[in-house]
């Protein structure tokens, strides 16, 4: 995770998440727009997430 993608998801949570996928965008826009808090919080949990398919020997 790069330093712009975490000052992206302080500042504008759902813009950090853009590559991620649509049901992505939606939830962190949603959290978002409930209260700036759970917004930023979605939008790191979902940037620090690991995929099944990073790991693969």
């Amino acid at each position: 995770m790069s330093c712009l993608r975490v000052l992206l998801a302080i500042f504008f949570p759902p813009l950090a998440v853009i590559d991620q996928g649509c049901g992505s965008i939606v939830i962190t826009l949603l959290l978002t727009i409930c209260g700036w808090v759970p917004g930023v919080l979605c939008a790191l949990i979902i940037l620090n997430r690991v995929e099944e398919y990073d790991y693969q020997d």
